[in-house]
Parts: C-alpha cells; structure tokens; sequence
C-alpha cells in the first residue's frame, strides 16, 4: 500500500506536470478540468497503489486518459452559435507563452505529439513513455527526437518569415 506519503503531498508533488500535460493535450481552457479529474481518479485508486508503482508516470497515464476522454466528450457535444465569429480568439497561451510554439505543438503527429509531451514537459523518462504509449524506449526516443525537430523546423521558418534574428 502507497499510502506512506498522504495523498496532499502526491498534489503538491506532481500537480504542476500533471497541469503541463493537460494544457499540452487539450490546452489551457479544458486542462484544469482534466487536472482535476486526474486527481479524483488518483484518490480514488490511491489506497490500492502499489510501492513499486512510479506515482508520476502513473499519474501522467491518468491526466492523458482524461484527456482522450475530453477529446472525446467534445467532438459529441453540440456548439450552438448565433453567428460564425470573423477569426477565433486563440486565448491566453500557457504561461504567457507563443502562440506560435502551442499551435506547433499541437499539430505534431499524435505519437510525437505524446512523447513530446510525456518527456519534456511531463519529466518522464523514456523508458516511462514507452511504457504509457505501448511501445519500445527507441520507438518513443526516435518520435520525441522527430518531434523536436519538426519544431526547430517550424520555429526557423517563422523566423525566416518575419526576420527575426
């Protein structure tokens, strides 16, 4: 049983990853939602955690089931509108980042898009990533690394675009 560490401390601890994943998956007006949904199931299933089980990994496994589940709930939920807006307000980015980097981001490939995710903002080791995602540490290295570079590439050509130095 897990429960050596009280189940506050395991919020305190892993909260601020569990947020980034959220707000990487699903952005920054569904992700407090997921996070918080992230932690009720973790209370939930807390008392029955094993020692051996990585309590982060664990959690990020959750905050991106419940994302999936968002993802899901909001491609069925109707959007009714008076009138169509001229252009969408993206919204604040995650912390008073570029717009530019979140939207790249999220149009990475699914898998790049999660190892990404999973370990740079997530903190999760590769081994760990493989683990969530179901496939071998190379497989999730060689997507987060494809990932990345598809950022590079995209951040260059913007500052290409506008002449950034």
């Amino acid at each position: 049983m897990q429960g050596v560490r009280p189940f506050e401390q395991i919020v305190r601890d892993h909260g601020p990853v569990v947020l980034r994943v959220c707000r990487s998956l699903l952005g920054p007006s569904d992700a407090e939602d997921a996070w918080s949904e992230t932690f009720l199931s973790a209370l939930r299933a807390y008392p029955e955690l094993g020692p051996e089980v990585p309590v982060e990994a664990w959690l990020v496994t959750i905050a991106r089931n419940k994302s999936v589940d968002s993802h899901r709930s909001r491609s069925r939920r109707p959007v009714p509108l008076a009138e169509l807006p001229e252009l969408p307000h993206p919204g604040p980015a995650p912390h008073g980042r570029d717009h530019e980097l979140w939207d790249e981001l999220a149009s990475l490939p699914p898998k790049q898009l999660r190892c990404v995710v999973y370990h740079y903002l997530g903190g999760l080791p590769y081994a760990e990533v493989a683990e969530a995602l179901g496939g071998s540490e190379s497989s999730a290295r060689r997507a987060a690394a494809d990932g990345v570079a598809a950022l590079r590439r995209a951040y260059e050509e913007n500052r290409v675009k506008t002449g950034a130095k």
